[in-house]
């Protein structure tokens, strides 16, 4: 299966009354293809909801200048710790789809970033996603400190480290 591209639109805005907290998300369009219909069910694959949360973090984090190029020649990379993800509805081929990012909190090592993706035509939420992201240093393997530079771009809404599980992986 290959994923849909996402598109960056800083023109996008989340709709009036909707429950995405960050006053600022980094926001993109998404249009689902064909390639990513389950087998099964004549739906998109839950998988490429995952996929989708992936880049857009990816994309995010570009947009700010903290690249996976970058990342890698400074010996760091951000690995995913835990992914909490809601499906609330079906996305179909060619339904258009806009996607929200932004961080919620971070302490030294990690970050809470919230997605949340809404199809545009009713503006249902299709998809709620809170993912941990460790930062990692690749030679020892072991969490890194977040630069304060990588903080202050992100821009996140809380200080601290919390997830609405309350439970934080692996002691990171």
């Amino acid at each position: 299966m290959s994923s849909s591209p996402l598109i960056p639109d800083a023109t996008l805005f989340p709709p009036t009354g909707s429950t995405i907290a960050h006053p600022r998300p980094f926001a993109m369009r998404l249009v689902p293809s064909a390639d990513g219909v389950s087998r099964e069910v004549a739906h998109i694959n839950n998988v490429e909801y995952v996929r989708w949360v992936d880049r857009a973090a990816e994309l995010h984090a570009d947009s700010l200048g903290h690249t996976r190029e970058f990342l890698l020649a400074s010996g760091r990379m951000w690995f995913v710790a835990r992914h909490e993800v809601d499906y609330c509805a079906e996305v179909f081929p060619g339904d258009e789809l806009h996607v929200f990012t932004w961080i919620r909190s971070v302490s030294r090592v990690t970050s809470w970033r919230d997605t949340t993706i809404l199809r545009a035509r009713d503006g249902v939420v299709v998809c709620r996603a809170t993912t941990c992201w460790a930062l990692v240093d690749l030679v020892t393997r072991k969490p890194a400190r977040i630069p304060a530079d990588m903080l202050l771009a992100f821009q996140p809404l809380e200080a601290g480290c919390t997830s609405r599980s309350s439970s934080i992986p692996n002691g990171l």
